[in-house]
């Protein structure tokens, strides 16, 4: 972790603490504290970036502000100013600009979290929260350079249900996924593609997508909608915008601009990709995400039988390359687009 950390209190009576940066350290929390006992515990994942002049840079941090107060809220905890908690933000990522790495595919994670502290056992709302916000530095996904990711196809276990959580960046959210996972890494895959019956939600903790050829050459790009079920990803936001803009507002890297996209939010089945795959029309698949950006997907197991999809050079395919690559120059302000790339001054 980096030196310093972000810390703010809530108390029923006085409301909202002054806030601190302050040298990072542990927290003090009384055992019986609701985010312990009843798991109220929210929080984001952001990273910062050097820009070209070395100046400190966020990528749509004003989506993960949002996304968090919805979250925090569905939990019920204690509301806070999103504005005054991003310049608490942008401050901190100034203080700590010596640890965001300068290294191609490097970063500076961000991890604001806001966790219930009620002293009771008592079975309610937490009228108590601490907010605080640590940082680290990390690296590139793939260490040894990128490949494509195996998903096994699971439905025995669900990750979200509609009227549940699963829209929602809640801790609790997480844990129910681990041992899907280790099942999956024991059959050999890298992460699970979580189902409900047929239909499609999310691969791992982050948002799926596929690329399917139109009978007239030109493509589809298919994600999951957000019905309750899918996490908002700001990186799923930033990838359905920037290909729905190819050829009318921008042109992708790797995509001929003769070529149309046509971006739908839809239902996706597992039958979907069989039938895509048998008609030699799934062209790419990947999953998308903060920690990844964009990650190709080689093949999906599912009853017994591998879904493989077509392999490129470089492991992803002309839309996902051109995604990644979009994505990570506006990140690090190399490509100016929509007010994105947000410097920390």
């Amino acid at each position: 972790m980096t030196d310093h950390m972000i810390a703010v209190s809530y108390d029923p009576v006085q409301g909202w603490s002054a806030p601190e940066i302050k040298p990072y350290g542990p927290l003090a929390l009384d055992p019986a504290s609701s985010c312990f006992q009843y798991a109220t515990n929210v929080f984001e994942g952001m990273k910062a970036y050097v820009g070209p002049n070395g100046e400190p840079r966020l990528f749509r941090p004003d989506k993960n502000m949002a996304r968090m107060e919805m979250s925090a809220g569905r939990v019920a905890l204690p509301p806070f100013d999103t504005n005054e908690l991003l310049k608490l933000i942008k401050r901190l990522v100034a203080i700590e600009k010596r640890w965001i790495p300068t290294q191609k595919g490097h970063s500076l994670y961000l991890r604001p979290t806001i966790i219930g502290t009620r002293p009771s056992l008592g079975v309610a709302a937490s009228d108590s929260a601490v907010l605080y916000v640590i940082c680290s530095p990390t690296g590139p996904y793939f260490r040894n350079g990128a490949r494509p990711v195996s998903l096994l196809a699971v439905s025995e276990t669900v990750r979200a249900w509609p009227g549940g959580t699963g829209g929602y960046k809640l801790a609790l959210n997480y844990a129910p996924t681990f041992k899907p996972q280790q099942y999956a890494t024991k059959l050999g895959y890298d992460q699970c593609l979580w189902l409900l019956g047929e239909t499609i939600t999310e691969a791992g903790a982050m948002n799926f997508f596929v690329v399917v050829r139109r009978d007239d050459d030109h493509l589809d790009v298919f994600t999951p909608p957000l019905n309750g079920t899918i996490l908002p990803g700001v990186t799923r936001d930033s990838v359905l915008a920037l290909a729905a803009a190819h050829t009318a507002h921008t042109t992708l890297p790797s995509v001929p601009p003769t070529t149309r996209i046509h971006v739908v939010e839809r239902e996706l089945t597992i039958s979907d990709l069989i039938q895509w795959s048998a008609e030699g029309r799934l062209l790419e698949a990947f999953a998308v995400g903060t920690a990844v950006v964009v990650v190709a997907v080689g093949r999906i197991g599912y009853e017994g039988k591998d879904i493989v999809l077509p392999t490129h050079e470089g492991a992803l395919g002309p839309v996902g390359r051109s995604l990644y690559e979009r994505i990570t120059e506006i990140q690090e302000g190399k490509f100016e687009w929509e007010d994105w790339s947000v410097v920390c001054a």
